[in-house]
């Protein structure tokens, strides 16, 4: 039957793909809403076939009264009885391809928007292909919330990868939450689903609502690709504004682009910018202001780059960062993205590189999030065997699936393209390349060929490496990778996993075992000092000095030094000239340059009244004239991955803890001595490579760096006594728990 009011009708029959949509299940709401052509029931044989060949149909939760803009004015729409949905027929002609409507809701107050279903879809066929083969790049541009444009029409376009579900929706303040209200669209068989929403704008907060087809239940997600979230604990996405950053570091990219890291000094400032200053009242310092601070501090110091902890948005902050929720969205702790950007700018305009850690190995199971986002394991592995990391109570990505793997590669390349970061640091990449890494017997499942290595993993390493470097010429990967698994750093033609460096964290935990010895003791240790050589340039080693070794009750760095005050110092002045001369780049957490006594704590900032201290104050200017020693020796950075940029003087003193070596690099050759007990030794011999005068370019001992100020003031000379396996010889004063570093005058 039909009925008829104020020549509108109204229809008392609703179609199965109707009640679809009022009960938020409908997979393709554009089958339902939106303008359609339709016989209007009330037409006969003898009227205009065109005056009543056109439907037009809203679904509008709570609406009271609506109207189509027809020509410019309002036109009542007719509502289906017993539902939300209001219709209008007519003549197509009379209304635009992109229409309006008019509709009040409960309280009366008065909307006037396009109908998000008179567009088209917006993602191309083309997108959707590459992103199933796991190639699309730039997916970040065409997923998650982005201002867009049609036909004149501004708004925003939503779209996510949810390939199981029955129905996904777009909710924020501008519908109330409802997910009734703004149902999105499947794009054939890709799991993509997408919906544009005209009239919203950056800054609009916004979730995706899921309905699981097989479960029916119904659960919030924020966008897996949003770049800009809520201060936590809130979780809502936000739509992020255009950018307004006018980028001035074009000079600093050219460079890098030709910059020839294997053969250049590279010294970095590890940072957690949480905890390294806070503001009067312990309140975080925003983006801007840490950049500014950063500079002043650590551009004098020496360091060549600043790697940060995880700065992806993340909500716990025990997790220091690495419990990830959102990739693509630098957290909102600090600023907005645009505040990033001046962050990342600021450094490369005054020389500082920028690193970022990053983690692919796995993510939290936080609700809100990636775990389970479309009722089904999607981003993980369903099997927990596979799936779930033990130690970390994460969950770990499926690296099987291309859109998982393409959601990881681009987002690498986002960081490097859309914020300028000069390289990532990859964590816990020993927990990706290992099945059973942490795990039992029966606890994992060994590949296709029975062994523990993760080939997905291996695949997905060797991928990015492949796009970073070849995208961002001067970029570099390092690779936090704790066992032996050969090759991490050799080019993936040859069989390698193409990482740029690797954490060397065999060399740091015995050097920090050796170290944290009685020095009495020392002798019987001596391996401990030498072996690390027998395997330095397999790979690129980075010597890291980093967080992990100075929280969970494993003391920071001074404390990890024995004896009284004195000779902690005199330790751990020794210590940084060790690695500072000993091939490889290097690293160094924040704090430790000045000696913070305690652990650090990432709820407060580092205890900087100590630099205020003597021994500390020595500490730092150590650091700071090592940086530079370093950074102007060939010698100490030019071969530091090849062979023959090293060589034993003599590693065989262990009844006096000596060791000393040589560093070569172009022309030039730096001669180290170092003294692992508190014994001052007079004329001690060494054997040198050329005859001449050497001078001490640098002695831990010195007063300036509130040592006991043993050394040899005036150049040494050399005479022709055979020593040590070199045809010239010196004999030097041997400071106590002190390091030597002599050049020959030219």
């Amino acid at each position: 039957m039909v009925n008829l009011q104020q020549g509108h009708p109204i229809s008392d029959a609703i179609s199965d793909a109707m009640l679809r949509i009022i009960n938020a299940r409908h997979h393709d709401p554009f089958e339902v809403l939106g303008k359609h052509g339709a016989i209007h029931p009330a037409r006969h044989e003898t009227d205009d076939p065109t005056a009543l060949d056109t439907c037009v149909r809203c679904f509008l939760p709570g609406a009271r009264a609506a109207s189509l803009v027809v020509q410019g004015k309002p036109v009542a729409m007719s509502r289906v009885e017993g539902t939300d949905f209001f219709e209008w027929y007519g003549a197509a002609t009379n209304i635009d391809a992109h229409y309006e409507v008019e509709w009040r809701d409960r309280y009366d107050q008065l909307h006037r928007e396009y109908d998000p279903y008179s567009f088209a879809p917006q993602v191309s066929d083309f997108d959707l292909h590459l992103f199933g083969e796991g190639q699309n790049w730039s997916i970040y541009n065409k997923l998650g919330a982005h201002l867009h444009q049609v036909d004149g029409v501004s708004g925003v376009l939503f779209a996510t990868w949810a390939p199981n579900a029955e129905r996904v929706s777009v909710v924020g303040d501008f519908n109330a939450w409802d997910g009734r209200q703004h149902p999105m669209r499947v794009r054939g068989g890709s799991g993509i689903w997408e919906l544009f929403i005209p009239g919203l704008s950056g800054g609009d907060l916004y979730k995706f609502e899921i309905r699981n087809r097989a479960s029916g239940k119904v659960f919030l997600k924020t966008d897996p690709y949003g770049q800009m979230f809520e201060h936590r604990p809130k979780t809502s996405s936000i739509v992020t504004p255009p950018s307004q950053h006018q980028w001035q570091d074009s000079q600093w990219l050219e460079q890098r682009a030709q910059w020839n890291w294997q053969h250049a000094p590279l010294s970095v400032y590890e940072v957690h910018l949480g905890s390294w200053r806070r503001g009067a009242n312990g309140e975080f310092l925003n983006y801007r202001d840490l950049a500014h601070q950063l500079v002043e501090y650590v551009k004098p110091l020496g360091f060549t780059h600043i790697e940060v902890l995880p700065l992806t948005e993340h909500p716990l902050d025990d997790s220091w960062g690495y419990q990830t929720t959102g990739y693509y969205a630098p957290t909102s702790r600090f600023g907005t993205p645009d505040d990033f950007r001046y962050f990342v700018d600021h450094l490369h305009r005054h020389g500082l590189g920028l690193i970022l850690d990053w983690v692919p190995a796995h993510f939290p199971k936080d609700g809100h999030a990636l775990a389970q986002f479309d009722g089904t394991a999607l981003y993980e592995h369903a099997d927990p065997r596979m799936g779930e990391h033990p130690d970390w109570g994460t969950l770990i990505y499926n690296f099987s699936r291309n859109e998982v793997r393409n959601f990881l590669l681009a987002n690498a390349l986002y960081w490097l393209k859309e914020f300028h970061i000069d390289g990532l640091r990859v964590d816990a990449v020993a927990a990706m390349l290992h099945l059973d890494y942490s795990r039992k017997d029966g606890e994992w499942i060994p590949n296709k060929y029975g062994g523990n290595e993760n080939l997905e993993a291996m695949s997905f390493l060797s991928e990015l490496n492949v796009l970073c470097h070849g995208q961002h010429p001067g970029a570099i990967v390092i690779a936090e990778e704790s066992t032996a698994w050969p090759q991490v750093t050799r080019p993936t033609w040859v069989g390698g996993l193409g990482f740029s460096m690797k954490w060397n964290m065999g060399w740091m935990h015995d050097t920090l075992e050796y170290m944290s010895k009685d020095p009495i003791f020392r002798k019987y240790h001596h391996d401990q000092l030498t072996f690390g050589m027998m395997y330095a340039f397999t790979e690129n080693f980075l010597l890291p000095f980093s967080h992990d070794e100075v929280v969970h009750g494993k003391g920071s760095m001074i404390n990890k030094m024995p004896g009284d005050n004195w000779q902690k110092f005199a330790n751990l002045r020794l210590l940084y000239t060790y690695m500072y001369t000993y091939p490889g780049s290097k690293l160094l957490f924040m704090g430790s340059e000045f000696g913070q006594w305690s652990e650090w704590a990432h709820w407060k900032q580092l205890d900087w009244h100590l630099q205020d201290g003597h021994f500390h104050q020595g500490l730092l200017n150590l650091v700071k004239d090592l940086n530079h020693l370093y950074t102007a020796s060939p010698s100490l950075y030019e071969r530091s991955f090849q062979h023959d940029g090293f060589e034993w003087i003599d590693c065989h003193d262990s009844e006096q803890s000596v060791i000393s070596y040589i560093r070569k690099g172009g022309d030039e050759m730096t001669v180290v001595v170092l003294n692992f007990t508190p014994t001052p030794r007079e004329h001690y011999r060494i054997g040198v490579p050329v005859a001449g005068g050497y001078r001490e370019l640098m002695n831990s001992d010195s007063e300036f760096y509130a040592g006991s100020n043993m050394g040899n003031g005036s150049p040494i000379y050399s005479s022709p006594v055979p020593w040590m396996g070199q045809q010239q010889s010196i004999e030097i004063r041997l400071p106590p728990l002190g390091a030597l570093v002599l050049r020959v005058e030219s």
